[in-house]
């Protein structure tokens, strides 16, 4: 009954030009970096257990967890998350190393060493247990 209630719940919002929402996780095979994906409008958020190194400074006005993770759109440069929960879902598909993401207009490469992610504008982060940065 659910998936039927689904079903024709997408059809619906997709005959009437209204876009589907989407959420989408994955984590690094290590399991120490996670990421969530959502649109519309389209959004990524790493997060890593072990912390951004160098930690960065909280970003102004932030009254929660900070120097975890980076957000980052389809354009313009990443952001340092400011939140009380985390992106890191150790039950979430694990993206090989070797392999890219991608969606929305943003793509995630895993390697041994770390995840890097970028939009079309070329912004986006590195994220590793050593060293962590934005560009």
């Amino acid at each position: 009954m659910r998936l039927a209630l689904a079903a024709s719940l997408l059809f619906a919002l997709s005959a009437s030009g209204i876009a589907a929402a989407a959420f989408v996780q994955f984590r690094t095979p290590s399991g120490n970096i996670g990421c969530a994906f959502s649109s519309p409008p389209a959004s990524l958020r790493c997060d890593i257990l072990s912390g951004l190194k160098p930690r960065p400074p909280k970003p102004q006005g932030c009254r929660l967890d900070s120097g975890f993770g980076y957000s980052l759109g389809p354009t313009g440069r990443a952001r340092v998350v400011c939140a009380g929960d985390t992106a890191v879902d150790r039950r979430a598909k694990a993206l090989r190393y070797g392999r890219t993401w991608s969606r929305g207009g943003l793509a995630c490469t895993s390697r041994v060493a770390g995840l890097r992610c970028t939009n079309r504008s070329g912004h986006g982060f590195s994220l590793s247990r050593l060293r962590s940065y934005r560009f």
